[in-house]
């Protein structure tokens, strides 16, 4: 899911700076500090919004800069399990496929990928489904579901699934939406 998060922090300014306007400046210096990181409590911090507050700027002895506490607004991408993602097949491999989801890629193991056993065929790098001869390639369209989140200091690692119906890609949620309707249609004659 994605966040606003509100943060307090202290952001110093380098004495070369002090010419130009102080929240320019430490908004520049609030993304090049978090924009690209990872944190265990927010995730993935997509962007800096905007600064809220600036409070009176500290003096260090012995330091040319200046520390201001700042109160500013952060972009996160914190994934959750259960959640149902839309993203495109960066890359397949022996093992699975990688979608982007957003801001990071997540792994849809081979076993998770639908109830089919997939196989890897390199020359075409496409996971093909036995049963079905459907395949999966890069920059496919696909809809998935969170089944797996771990976030360490420097990584998220994400495990999706679309093993469950109106999961895959969006031919397979068509087909899926399809049979339904039919189904639907043939329920409500019946009743009648």
């Amino acid at each position: 899911m994605y966040y606003l998060i509100k943060i307090k922090d202290t952001l110093r300014v380098p004495p070369n700076r002090f010419d130009e306007h102080l929240s320019d400046v430490l908004i520049e210096i609030a993304r090049e500090s978090f924009e690209g990181k990872i944190d265990v409590d927010f995730g993935f911090i997509v962007a800096v919004i905007g600064i809220d507050n600036i409070y009176r700027g500290k003096l260090i002895s012995g330091d040319g800069g200046v520390y201001y506490e700042t109160d500013f607004e952060m972009l996160c991408y914190l994934p959750e399990i259960g959640e149902i993602v839309a993203g495109e097949i960066v890359e397949t491999v022996d093992f699975g496929a990688f979608v982007r989801i957003g801001t990071i890629d997540a792994l849809c193991h081979v076993s998770q990928i639908a109830d089919d056993y997939f196989r890897y065929i390199p020359k075409n790098a496409v996971l093909r489904g036995d049963k079905s001869k459907r395949d999966l390639i890069v920059n496919t369209k696909v809809r998935a579901r969170i089944i797996a989140v771990s976030i360490g200091k420097t990584t998220i690692r994400v495990g999706l699934t679309m093993r469950q119906n109106s999961l895959g890609t969006l031919d397979w949620v068509n087909e899926w939406k399809t049979g339904l309707t039919k189904t639907d249609d043939v329920s409500v004659k019946e009743a009648s």
